[in-house]
Order: structure tokens, then C-alpha cells, then sequence
């Protein structure tokens, strides 16, 4: 028998614990805030405990460190760029400033320890002051045994589609290992034998992946830090709606496990549910290719159904739609299981690599397949035709598949037979027996692959021009040449995935300003107001310019509000921060 819970006050209610919540509940109580956060899930880390936990912030510590001084307006040259017209000087301005120091606040503050990203390009090197590396950070790889057992059942598990076996596998290094067991390295299988046997251990003694790479130790050690600090984590917990005293928000209802309930917070409410990717009705008016809203396939979670948006326009924000795309693209691939379920997979690091190309249903290719995630689903909006599903095909050979994942398909040792099995995976003796099952027009296969064939030898792609950026080659094979984004696709059995729109989060949201506070229609701050993450709008405008930039500006902004809410707004060094 459940009973109506008490209410409860605070200085801070952050409701989310994605990047931008946790942030911004850490950030807060290190400066002395009593913060509570609310999180809807059942555990805690939204999209961000299934994103690679990378995140775009150029200028660091480690930057410097390393040799590399920048001066900020190569940041702003390159962003100016890439977002053109939606330039947002305010809200670029105060991200570029405040990036740095919340890296190094994280790093020497609280349990929050980088790996910095110095081989990590820019996606659009092309443009004047692309990043060559230097410009990310993303989380160093911990142990679960280091977070409180308690916590720790409140912790979203790895993404099962982008681990193996439950086990998170980390860009880089990492990956590169295991990639390297599929070719017969004696180090690979070494490398591999001493992540896969230990984690084999721990599914049994723990029924949980316990080495946190990626997203889940990002989530992992900024809970930690939270719970170091005394936040108080909810979970299980809605926010249904915001209080206001004297014009203020001052607080909110929810609804938890035993009932509703209000939260008084002295300093102000932080709303970062993670944006709408789950609601399907805006989806539906907003995202383009889906005419009933179930065409999207996103990679957030089934809660991010736009709570925090909801939530702001009730007492008077602004809905920002002013940006050139209103989601994150990135393309997936959706995966059959035996039990009635469909996983969704990101197409991130396979595109890229030499010897695979995407096409269209007319058999033509119609992107440089190795440019960012969200170009190839914008490519594949402008470019199917009114009226038809917005699909695609990633195609390759039999040497392509026994060397490198094909969407959720991988390499040697692993079985090629469930994925054929499933359907998920097309498999055929010839171009034209792949084109006819899987519905591509034969004669445009055939030629779009021989004329592809035919420069890829030469390391060339006149018409798409891959391989000719830093952040191309990076993503290639080095050990293709002479370019490491390019092979020909020639031997069979031939292969293909299906490839379908997706996305990482929104990027259309809650109108917002460089300090963090949530603006009205008139563009004036709603006191007590704040939000961070994929709730407020796209402070890049709509486009992708890195890697990272979704968790970069979350990271930033949470960061931001929480020495706004903490009296420490004004960017001078604080005494909690006085040693950085």
C-alpha cells in the first residue's frame, strides 16, 4: 500500500539527468546548492548514456598542454562557416568561453576525468580554421565498482546495439583492437581477450556491464560526483507542473511512485528532459520524410517525449524553431530480434570505412559516405523523391564484412548467420541478385559500383570527393592507400543494410540565452528558469560541426547554470574554483 509522499525544498530542482541535468546538479552543488534531480526513467542518463560521450569544446587545458594554443575566434570562423545565416553570436560566445573552464572545473573538481581527443577532426575540414584535433574530450573509461551500489541501480545499461554483448567498446584505441582481431593480430586478441573474458565475469557476478566507456561513464562519474556532493537523485519521478510565486518559478509538482507531490527550490528550476525525438505528433509536424510521425527512428529513449518543452511553454516560453533542422540526424538501421522486438543501430563508424558505399533505390550513390552522421541523412531528405519512403542501402563485399562491422553485423569471428537470418543482413551472389532483393533498380547498381570501382583504385571519388578531409581519412583504414576512405566493392558475396532516417536528439527547443535562462516570446529571461541539453534550441543552428557538439554545449550550459543559480554567473574566478 503506497502513501502520498512528502513535499519537499530545495535550492536547485534539475528535472532530467542527462549530460546537461547532471551537470548542471553538480555544478550547483559543489557551490553550495542542496540540489534535487528528478528523472521520469526508471534510471538515469537519458540519450547520453547510449551517445559515444564525446564532446566538442575547444580551447582546453589539454589543448595547451599539448602545444596547441588557439585563439577563440578560430572557433567562431569555423562555426560562422558551417551555420551561415543561423549564426547565434550570443549563445556561440558564451559557449566558447565557458567550454575550457568546465573542462577543467569536471577534471580537477569532481570524479568527472577526461581522455582528450587529440586526433579528433573537425567534420567540415574543408572550411577555414577546421579543428585537426585538440577540440574534444570525452570520458575516461571507469570501473562501476566505484559508484555507490545503490546509485548504481539507477544507471542506465550500455546501448546492447553499440556493444558487444552488453559491453561498451570505446572510438579509438579501443576499437581499433578489436578491430584488429578480426584481421588475426596477435595484439588485437590479446587486447580483446582481456575486455571481453573480464566482462563475461561481471554479466555473471553483477547481470551488468561494470567496464563504463563512453556514455555510461560519462553518466557514471557525474552521478558519483553528484551523490559525493549530497544531490539527491529521484527516479521514476514527472514533472507535471511549474510552481510561481511573485512571478517566479519557485518550485514544480511531480509525480513519483506513491503519488503526486510538490518541490519548492528557492534558486530556480533546470528543465533538461532531453528534447521531443519520442513524440510522435511533433515529429510528424515538424520533422521532414515522416508523414505519420512513425517514420523516425530515434536513438533517445522512450521518455524523451518533449516533458521539459511542455513544461516551459506552460508559463510562457518560447517554442525556438528558427534553426535549419530540427533534430540531430543520424542514420540507423533497424534491427529484427527472435523475440518480437527491433533494435535501432547508428550508422557512426562503418560508413567511412574503404570499401562500402550508400545508395539510393534508383541505385545511384548520393553522399560522401564518409562525411558526418547528420549529412548522410540530410542528403538522403533532399535527395529521395516526394512521395517515396526516405531509405537507403549501405552495400559492400565479402572482404568489407569480415574486416568491418555493416551496421549491427560484425566482423570476423563473429557469425555472419543471425543478421541473414533475421533479414536484417542481404546477402547475394551478384550486384543485379542484390539489387532484386532488395528492391534497387540493377542496371544503376552495376554502373554506380564499376564507376565507383574504377576510382577507387586510384584513390579517387570525383563525385563525391571522399577522402579528401582530415575528418574522411581519420574515420578510413590506415592501412588502405592511398586513400583510407577508399577500396573497390568487387568480391562477392555481395551484402547490404537498409538504412533509414534517425536521430541522436532535437535540436528545434526551448528558447534560451548564454547564461542558461529560459526566454519568453519577447525574447525577456522568466525568472527562475533555466534549461540545458537537447531541451533548449540548438545553439549551432541546426547543424552538426563536430563530433560532439550535442554534448559539448549540454556539458557547457548545465555547467553555466549552475554557477548562474549558485551567484557565480559572472565568469570571475569563485573561491571553490580559485586553484583552476
Amino acid at each position: 500500500m503506497s502513501c502520498t509522499p512528502p513535499n519537499l525544498s530545495c535550492d536547485v530542482l534539475v528535472i532530467g539527468s542527462g549530460a546537461g541535468g547532471l551537470a548542471a546538479a553538480v555544478t550547483a552543488a559543489y557551490h553550495g546548492m542542496k540540489v534535487i534531480v528528478a528523472e521520469k526513467d526508471a534510471v538515469m542518463g537519458g540519450a547520453t548514456s547510449w551517445s559515444g560521450g564525446w564532446a566538442w569544446t575547444p580551447g582546453t587545458h589539454f589543448a595547451k598542454r599539448d602545444g596547441l594554443i588557439e585563439d577563440p575566434e578560430q572557433f567562431r570562423t569555423y562555426l560562422r562557416s558551417v551555420i551561415g545565416r543561423y549564426y547565434q553570436s550570443d549563445n556561440i560566445d558564451a559557449f566558447i568561453e565557458a567550454a575550457p573552464r568546465m573542462v577543467e572545473f569536471f577534471e580537477k573538481k569532481t570524479q568527472l576525468q577526461w581522455t582528450p581527443g587529440a586526433k579528433i577532426k573537425d567534420i567540415y575540414g574543408n572550411l577555414p580554421e577546421a579543428g585537426t584535433g585538440h577540440r574534444s574530450v570525452g570520458p575516461k573509461p571507469w570501473n562501476a565498482r566505484n559508484i555507490d551500489p545503490n546509485l548504481l541501480k539507477k544507471l542506465r545499461h550500455q546501448k546492447y546495439e553499440t556493444s558487444f554483448l552488453g559491453m561498451g567498446i570505446m572510438a579509438g584505441p579501443d576499437l581499433s583492437q578489436f578491430l584488429a582481431a578480426s584481421q588475426f593480430s596477435p595484439q588485437g586478441w590479446l587486447h580483446s581477450a582481456k575486455r571481453v573474458l573480464p566482462h563475461m565475469w561481471d554479466l555473471l557476478a553483477h547481470r551488468r556491464n561494470m567496464q563504463l566507456v563512453n556514455g555510461t561513464a560519462l553518466i557514471g562519474r557525474l552521478a558519483q560526483s553528484g551523490a559525493d556532493l549530497g544531490v539527491e537523485y529521484l527516479v521514476n519521478t514527472e514533472g507535471l507542473m511549474l510552481m510561481t510565486e511573485d512571478g517566479r518559478i519557485n518550485g514544480a509538482k511531480l509525480r513519483g511512485p506513491d503519488g503526486e507531490f510538490t518541490i519548492e527550490a528557492g534558486s530556480g528550476v533546470v528543465l533538461a528532459t532531453g528534447g521531443f525525438p519520442r513524440n510522435v505528433e511533433l515529429r510528424k509536424e515538424l520533422f521532414p520524410g515522416t508523414p505519420s510521425g512513425h517514420e523516425h527512428h530515434t536513438l533517445a529513449p522512450e521518455t524523451c517525449t518533449g516533458d521539459g518543452l511542455r513544461l516551459a511553454q506552460s508559463v510562457g516560453a518560447a517554442f525556438a524553431k528558427n534553426v535549419a533542422s530540427p533534430a540531430a540526424w543520424c542514420p540507423v538501421s533497424l534491427v529484427p530480434y527472435a523475440n518480437g522486438t527491433t533494435g535501432i543501430f547508428p550508422h557512426i563508424m562503418d560508413r567511412a570505412k574503404p570499401g562500402s558505399i550508400g545508395v539510393l533505390r534508383n541505385g545511384k550513390r548520393f553522399v560522401n559516405e564518409a562525411n558526418g552522421y547528420y549529412d548522410y541523412v540530410d542528403a538522403m531528405f533532399k535527395t529521395v523523391p516526394e512521395g517515396e519512403a526516405v531509405q537507403s542501402w549501405q552495400i559492400a563485399d565479402s572482404r568489407f564484412v569480415r574486416k568491418y562491422p555493416l551496421g549491427m553485423a560484425k566482423p570476423r569471428p563473429i557469425p555472419l548467420t543471425p543478421y541473414l537470418r533475421s533479414g536484417y543482413l542481404i546477402r547475394a551472389k551478384t550486384l543485379e541478385e542484390l539489387a532484386q532483393k532488395c528492391g534497387i533498380d540493377p542496371v544503376n547498381l552495376d554502373e554506380t559500383v564499376g564507376a565507383f570501382n574504377r576510382a577507387a583504385r586510384r584513390g579517387e571519388d570525383p563525385e563525391f570527393h571522399r577522402g579528401k578531409t582530415e575528418f574522411n581519412r581519420y574515420g578510413g583504414d590506415p592501412k588502405v592507400q592511398p586513400n583510407p576512405s577508399l577500396a573497390p566493392i568487387e568480391k562477392g558475396p555481395f551484402y547490404a543494410v537498409k538504412v533509414v532516417p534517425g536521430s541522436f536528439g532535437t535540436f528545434d527547443g526551448i528558447a534560451a540565452d548564454g547564461r542558461g535562462k529560459v526566454l519568453d516570446e519577447d525574447g525577456a529571461d522568466i525568472p527562475g528558469l533555466y534549461t540545458a541539453g537537447n531541451d533548449r534550441a540548438s545553439i549551432m543552428g541546426g547543424f552538426y560541426p563536430a563530433g560532439g557538439t550535442n554534448l559539448g554545449p549540454a556539458l557547457t550550459f548545465g555547467y553555466v547554470v549552475g554557477r548562474e543559480l549558485s551567484g557565480a554567473s559572472d565568469y570571475e574566478v569563485t573561491a571553490a574554483e580559485s586553484e583552476l
